[in-house]
């Protein structure tokens, strides 16, 4: 009942763009905007100078726990196996850091999803790829998945709303990162 309020709220908003602009564009579009609000919620929410210092010491650290296994020295080894104690509370702090903005962007991109999900325009869409493309982006491994929310035959070099939506938001929040220099958390 909730996410049928949820869905038919949204229609008068999603809609017109669709019917607008098509259903593929669409889809772009709404992987740009979640893309540009994740990404602007990770620049406001994560201290970006704080992760770089923090990666920064994680990679050092592994560079010497890597040297350390490799000399068989049992000193060198019990000495980083010390130091790891207290790099764990840098690991928790970077992973903190990556769930900040998700917990603020989560919600309402589950919605989206839920829409574009349940979306008569959106789901019935297969974005055909450039040879290359498709084999690059190993889009066959996708189609070995079954996939239960694909409405629509796929063709030979095709991907579903979901896997264009999935393409555009990576690529766009790549490139949305770096132009305002964001940090991933994961990265070292």
């Amino acid at each position: 009942m909730v996410f049928e309020s949820v869905f038919n709220a949204l229609n008068p908003v999603f809609n017109p763009i669709v019917n607008t602009f098509g259903p593929i564009l669409t889809i772009f579009l709404i992987a740009a905007v979640v893309a540009l609000i994740t990404t602007v919620a990770t620049k406001l929410l994560v201290n970006q100078d704080r992760l770089a210092f923090l990666q920064k010491e994680m990679k050092e650290f592994n560079q010497e726990m890597v040297a350390a296994r490799n000399s068989n020295d049992p000193e060198a080894l019990a000495k980083m196996q010390k130091k790891q104690m207290e790099f764990m509370g840098l690991q928790k702090e970077m992973m903190f850091m990556s769930f900040k903005p998700m917990i603020v962007t989560w919600v309402p991109i589950l919605i989206i999803y839920y829409w574009m999900f349940q979306s008569p325009l959106l789901n019935q869409v297969a974005v055909n790829l450039p040879s290359f493309a498709y084999y690059v982006l190993l889009v066959p491994l996708w189609h070995a998945i079954p996939l239960s929310y694909v409405h629509v035959p796929l063709g030979p070099l095709a991907v579903s709303w979901f896997g264009w939506y999935f393409l555009c938001s990576f690529a766009l929040s790549q490139i949305f990162r770096k132009f305002l220099g964001v940090k991933n958390a994961g990265a070292m």
